[in-house]
């Protein structure tokens, strides 16, 4: 497939190519309006807060040059990175671009992204109730990630980070880190395996819909305002039989149908109280890695088929990658008795699981796709010897107005 990067150097060498005082053919409506979005599960995470802010400092971290060096090679003008620890200073997101983004690695071109947008998340927050219902409340380790808002050890471990070389509003950019789970029409409410609830009267209405957060992020591409919609539900799994987070990943990605859906939504408010969805019309990409698989593995496929399939979503084929096809048939195990496209998968998560389908780049109606991919070279490939940075792989698309 085509690269941005090597898309802009064949405009460069077409504009040498006139000799001076010639007139340069105008460019076409589609190409001003092109830009290319991308979403990655970078795992830059760690127990400890600030461990890997202080990991990365001095700009030797292997890992986080190998996911730098898979970005500077795709290049994105739009990036959302998941499970990059939050800190509300933004040290660590200080660190990442200036020493990492901002510095050729293994051979690529720095890339500086002059606007982002992060938030806090609700990862490692603790909610003083006993949400896993071991009878008592918070604890040490896991059990007091379990007790918070969101899975996590820290309050911002596993935090979300959109970088855009385009202008960000800031003002009109929305966070529903506190939407009510209750909140949800027809909400997927847990009940324990005897029948009962499992989150009980006075909890349930406590408990929030969003394990770290969805974003609204308004971002000014050369195709005009763009909703940068970004979340990162739960994993539908390290739980029981009563499915607590395998129901609300399915929740968290409803969500978005919802914000579509109706503009008019009294109760969806974000964290500072504006009410409604999404305007009719108004172009959008939902981006992040929604932890369901539309075929294969844990989780509700529903959620997920549902969204896809949403009238204001774009249909289109998935991003696809060799690398994805050739590693599900080398690893064998789980992917065996996969019925998805191996090469639609967006991480390898080895036991169990196998490799699947759970990071997305879904564009509104009034796009058209030019190209997109999975970053998932085969061996032997440039860029191969990066991926073991994460479990999961970048995924990108570049896009165009629809004329």
């Amino acid at each position: 497939m085509s690269h941005p990067f090597r898309r802009l150097a064949a405009v460069l060498v077409a504009l040498l190519a006139f000799p001076a005082g010639a007139a340069a053919p105008e460019p076409s409506m589609a190409d001003a309006t092109r830009f290319t979005v991308a979403t990655y599960n970078a795992s830059l995470f760690d127990d400890e807060a600030g461990a890997v802010a202080q990991r990365l400092a001095g700009g030797q971290d292997v890992q986080a040059r190998k996911v730098a060096a898979i970005v500077q090679r795709v290049r994105p003008d739009l990036l959302l990175v998941n499970e990059l620890d939050h800190d509300e200073a933004g040290t660590l997101a200080d660190t990442f671009q200036r020493e990492y983004l901002e510095v050729g690695q293994d051979g690529e071109a720095p890339l500086a992204y002059p606007y982002r947008f992060f938030a806090p998340v609700n990862t490692g927050v603790p909610s003083g109730m006993d949400l896993n219902r071991d009878g008592q409340v918070g604890g040490e380790g896991r059990k007091r990630g379990e007790d918070s808002f969101g899975f996590g050890l820290h309050p911002g471990q596993y935090g979300m980070l959109v970088l855009s070389r385009f202008p960000i509003d800031v003002a009109q950019a929305r966070t529903f880190q506190h939407l009510p789970w209750a909140a949800l029409p027809e909400a997927r409410r847990p009940r324990h395996p005897d029948g009962g609830w499992w989150h009980d009267d006075a909890v349930w209405p406590k408990l929030r819909l969003s394990s770290k957060s969805h974003w609204d992020v308004p971002v000014q591409t050369p195709a005009g305002t763009v909703h940068f919609l970004a979340s990162h539900p739960t994993p539908p799994v390290f739980d029981g039989p009563e499915d607590r987070n395998g129901l609300r990943n399915a929740d968290e990605i409803t969500l978005w149908r919802h914000y579509l859906d109706d503009r008019d939504a009294s109760w969806l408010c974000d964290d500072r109280g504006r009410c409604g969805g999404l305007r009719d019309g108004a172009r959008f990409v939902i981006a992040g890695d929604l932890n369901n698989d539309p075929i294969d593995g844990d989780g509700h496929h529903d959620a997920i088929r549902a969204l896809v399939e949403h009238p204001r979503v774009w249909r289109h084929a998935f991003p696809r990658s060799e690398g994805g096809a050739r590693a599900a048939v080398a690893d064998g195990g789980a992917n065996a008795s996969h019925r998805g496209d191996p090469a639609h998968d967006t991480g390898r998560f080895g036991g169990r699981a196998g490799n699947l389908h759970l990071d997305y780049v879904l564009p509104s109606v009034g796009f058209r796709i030019v190209d997109s991919g999975v970053f998932w070279p085969l061996a032997g490939q440039p860029g191969h010897a990066w991926i073991d940075a994460s479990d999961h792989r970048l995924v990108w698309m570049t896009l165009e107005a629809a004329p």
